[in-house]
């Protein structure tokens, strides 16, 4: 469980359920595929983050927050890892392509390229490792549309733009908290080069206003109703003031509550959504 990141993982099954259950006509919702889905998103994911710790095992030991994971503590061998991560890798990708299609299973393969061997060295070298994080994190969405519909369409953009946008303010106000962790291993990942500072927490305020307009998205375009646009400005706008609260006072107390607001988000408007599906 620590090596696949059991609860990053089952976030990852929540969301593409969230937009399979969004995409599917009615009549047409089989209890068989939502399980199948998850299977195969948790399973894709569960590699993306084993291959993670297997190529970060000696920079992990730098860390106090992951000194102590099952590589760098030694608890696990290597070739353990790679069983772990080339069968749930193959079976996931594998689930996705032949229960579903093959436009999911792609999608599958390329959020594990991505996020493993992109995202993953990219975290050293610069901070526009978040933009390319936040691409294999929102990938999600597009596979539990493409589940349900054998396409991308427009609905699943939509859904991908808000966990997208969602995702920039969430990884950089963990990255605030975890700052002195981080540059103990050489990670770049908040905006400023000078660290935490107004002009790093000032760069949240864009994607947060930009959220509250990707999020009245499946409103306009008619997939959701009324009641889910009045949830997801509601829950948009005290991210946004959570996010003006750590630009005014620059603190780590206002750093955990925006990220606290970030983890409320998503599993708020996107059930919003389901429930208030038109």
């Amino acid at each position: 469980m620590e090596l696949t990141k059991f609860r990053l993982s089952f976030l990852v099954v929540f969301s593409a359920v969230m937009s399979y259950l969004l995409a599917v006509q009615a009549g047409t919702l089989r209890t068989s595929d939502v399980l199948f889905l998850s299977l195969g998103g948790f399973l894709v994911t569960a590699a993306s983050n084993t291959i993670n710790q297997i190529i970060e095992k000696d920079i992990d030991k730098l860390m106090n927050r992951t000194m102590l994971r099952p590589l760098p503590a030694g608890r696990m061998k290597l070739v353990e890892a790679y069983l772990i991560a080339g069968i749930s890798g193959v079976a996931g990708i594998s689930i996705l392509g032949m229960v579903f299609n093959p436009i999911s299973g792609l999608l599958g393969a390329l959020a594990l390229i991505s996020y493993a061997f992109i995202y993953t060295p990219f975290k050293r070298v610069s901070p526009s490792a978040v933009f390319i994080g936040a691409i294999p994190g929102s990938m999600p969405l597009l596979i539990g549309w493409t589940a349900a519909t054998g396409s991308i369409g427009l609905g699943g953009l939509v859904l991908f733009a808000v966990q997208f946008f969602w995702q920039i303010p969430h990884f950089w106000a963990i990255a605030w908290l975890l700052h002195d962790d981080y540059l103990k291993a050489g990670y770049k990942l908040l905006p400023s080069a000078e660290g935490k500072n107004r002009i790093t927490a000032l760069q949240n305020i864009p994607y947060l206003v930009a959220l509250l307009g990707v999020g009245a998205l499946p409103y306009i375009i008619g997939m959701s109703g009324i009641v889910s646009f009045v949830i997801s400005l509601i829950a948009g706008m005290y991210f946004l003031l959570k996010g003006i609260q750590l630009a005014t006072d620059l603190s780590d107390k206002s750093a955990k509550q925006l990220m606290f607001a970030s983890f409320i988000y998503i599993p708020v408007v996107f059930i919003a959504y389901v429930i208030d599906k038109v």
